[in-house]
C-alpha cells in the first residue's frame, strides 16, 4: 500500500540548540573573504565620497570565517519547513509544491543574465515574453490589459485602488469609501487606506456570503468601489456575485478582485465574467514561485477595457512590424516598480501556464476543490466546519467543541500538529470565526497525505481528552518550542542593536 508523503518526520531530529546569531560567533580579526592584490594604488574614501555623506562611526558588521557563516546558515535553513519539505496546508496563502522545471526555465542564462535597462532592441525574447504572459492572465481571468509591475500582492491592491481612484478622478468623480466584506483579508482595509479612501465594512450573513442587503444598505454616489474575492476567505463562493456586481456598478463603483485564492477557479470561472474590474494575481501562489518570508512575489493587475489607458508603464507592448517595444499608456499612473516587476517570477509564471495548458489549469483547480473538500469531510466530527456546506480550495473548521470540553484551543492544535511533521494551518482568521484553523491542502497534495494530516488531527484531539495541559506546551519536539507571538510582536528586541551597544 502507498505510503504517505508530505510528512516532515526529520524534523524533530535536528536537535534543540539555540543557534547563536551571526554577532554571538564574532571574533576579532576573522573574516569570510579576501581581496586580490591588483596593484592600484589605493584612495582615501574621502577623495571620493564627499564627506556629509560618510559614516562619522565604523559600521559594526560581525567577524566570522566562511566555515562559521557557512554552517551558520545552513544550520539555520535546516530547521525550516519548506513547500519542498512537507504538506504546507495554509490557508489561503496557497503554500503549494512548485514543479522544478519552473525553476530551470528561469535560471536559462539567455533570461537571468540581461539588464533590465537595456534598449528594446536587446531584449526582444524578454518583451515577447511579458506580452506572452500579459495576455494569457487576461485569458484566465477574463480581463482586457493587465500591468505585471507590482512586486507582490499587497503591491497588487494598492495598484488596483489608485487605478480606482485615477478612473473616478477623471471622471470629475469624487468618491471616499470603499467596501469591504468583514471576513476579507487583513491587506485589504490596510491598502484601502493608503489608497486615501476610507473603509466600511459589510457583514456576512449566516452562510458566510456578503449579506446582500447590508451592502445595498452601504451603497451611495461616494462608493467608489469593493474590494472582495471570490471564493472568499472561507473558501465559499459568493453565489450572488453577478447581482453585487450590478448594485456596485449602478451607484458608479467599481469591482476589485483580490487574488489570493485564484487557484480555486483556474479554467472554471473568470472574475471578468463575473463583474469585475479590476483582478490583482499572486503569481508565487497560484503559478509557481517557493515564496514566504517576504518573497519572492509578484502581483500582477488586469483590468477591463474601461481601465486600460490608466495602467502602470511603460509596458511591453507589440509593434506594428511583429517586433516589441516599451509603451506608456495614455493618462497612466506612473510606475509602480524601479523597473519592470519581479522578472524571474514571471518567467516561472509563464512556464506554470504553459507547461499544463488551460486544461491542465482546470485540473489544479479542481483537485484543489477536491482536496479541501475530503479534508472536511474527513474531520467533521473532529473539527466540524465553521459553515458546513461545500467549500472550493480551502476549508474553515474550528476548534470550538476542544475549546469547550478540554480548554484546548485552536493554537494548541496547530503547534501540536508541527510536532507531527506538518506544517500548521492558518489560526483565528478570519477573525469572523471563533477559534478558526484553515486547511488549504492544495492540488499538490496526494490522498495518503491528506489521510495522514487529518490522522494527526485526529491524534491530538485524542491528546486533548487525556493530556490537554501538554497541548498548551507544543510543540516540545522542534529544534524551536512554542513562542510567545504576542509578547514578539509587542516588544521588538532587535538583535543587531542590542548586540552593537
Amino acid at each position: 500500500m502507498s505510503q504517505p508523503g508530505g510528512r516532515a518526520a526529520s524534523a524533530p531530529l535536528l536537535g534543540h540548540e539555540t543557534e547563536p546569531t551571526i554577532f554571538e560567533l564574532s571574533v576579532s580579526g576573522r573574516s569570510a573573504y579576501q581581496l586580490r592584490t591588483t596593484g592600484v594604488p589605493a584612495t582615501p574614501l574621502a577623495d571620493l565620497i564627499p564627506s556629509a555623506h560618510l559614516a562619522t562611526t565604523p559600521v559594526s558588521l560581525a567577524e566570522v570565517s566562511e566555515r562559521d557563516l557557512v554552517g551558520h546558515f545552513t544550520r539555520l535553513s535546516h530547521r525550516q519547513f519548506s513547500v519542498d519539505l512537507g504538506a504546507y496546508p495554509l490557508g489561503s496563502c496557497t503554500m503549494k509544491y512548485n514543479p522544478k522545471f519552473c525553476d530551470a526555465v528561469a535560471a536559462d542564462p539567455g533570461l537571468n543574465s540581461v539588464h533590465p535597462g537595456v534598449p528594446a532592441s536587446l531584449c526582444q525574447g524578454w518583451l515577447a515574453l511579458l506580452v506572452d504572459l500579459e495576455e494569457k492572465l487576461c485569458a484566465i481571468t477574463g480581463m482586457a490589459a493587465a500591468t505585471l509591475q507590482p512586486a507582490a500582492g499587497a503591491a497588487g491592491e494598492l495598484t488596483g485602488l489608485l487605478l480606482m481612484r485615477a478612473y473616478h478622478e477623471a471622471n470629475g468623480d469624487v468618491r471616499r469609501r470603499v467596501l469591504i466584506p468583514d471576513s476579507a483579508h487583513g491587506t485589504n482595509p490596510a491598502s484601502v487606506t493608503l489608497g486615501g479612501y476610507e473603509v466600511t465594512t459589510i457583514p456576512s450573513n449566516d452562510r458566510g456570503l456578503v449579506d446582500l442587503e447590508a451592502l445595498k444598505a452601504s451603497l451611495g454616489p461616494d462608493v467608489a468601489g469593493i474590494m472582495l474575492t471570490n471564493p472568499n476567505t472561507l473558501g465559499l463562493f459568493e453565489e450572488e456575485i453577478v447581482e453585487i456586481a450590478g448594485a456596485v456598478h449602478d451607484v458608479g463603483g467599481l469591482l476589485y478582485y483580490d487574488g489570493a485564492n485564484l487557484n480555486a477557479i483556474l479554467g472554471v470561472v473568470r472574475p471578468g465574467d463575473m463583474g469585475f474590474d479590476i483582478v490583482h494575481m499572486n503569481l508565487h501562489k497560484t503559478f509557481a514561485t517557493p515564496h514566504g518570508g517576504g518573497g519572492p512575489g509578484a502581483g500582477p493587475v488586469a483590468v477591463s477595457s474601461r481601465l486600460v489607458e490608466f495602467l502602470p508603464g511603460p509596458k511591453a507592448a507589440r509593434r506594428d512590424d511583429g517586433g516589441f517595444t516599451w509603451a506608456t499608456p495614455a493618462h497612466s499612473i506612473g510606475r509602480m516598480h524601479g523597473w519592470h516587476g519581479n522578472a524571474m517570477v514571471l518567467a516561472r509564471a509563464l512556464a506554470y501556464i504553459d507547461v499544463h495548458g488551460g486544461d491542465g489549469l482546470e485540473r489544479v483547480a479542481q483537485y484543489a476543490v477536491l482536496n479541501a473538500n475530503w479534508l472536511r469531510e474527513r474531520l467533521r466530527a473532529t473539527l466540524p466546519a465553521a459553515y458546513d456546506r461545500v467549500c472550493l480550495h480551502e476549508c474553515v473548521l474550528t476548534a470550538t467543541p476542544l475549546k469547550e470540553a478540554y480548554g484546548v484551543r485552536g493554537l494548541d492544535v496547530a503547534k501540536a500538529l508541527l510536532e507531527e511533521g506538518f506544517h500548521s494551518p492558518t489560526v483565528y482568521f478570519p477573525l469572523i470565526v471563533e477559534e478558526a484553523l484553515m486547511f488549504e491542502p492544495t492540488e499538490t497534495e496526494s490522498l495518503q497525505t491528506l489521510e495522514s494530516i487529518a490522522a494527526s488531527v485526529e491524534r491530538i484531539a485524542e491528546r486533548a481528552k487525556t493530556d490537554p495541559e501538554a497541548l498548551h506546551h507544543a510543540p516540545q519536539t522542534t529544534p524551536v518550542s512554542r513562542v510567545d507571538e504576542a509578547r514578539a510582536a509587542r516588544h521588538l528586541v532587535s538583535t543587531e542593536d542590542a548586540a552593537t551597544r
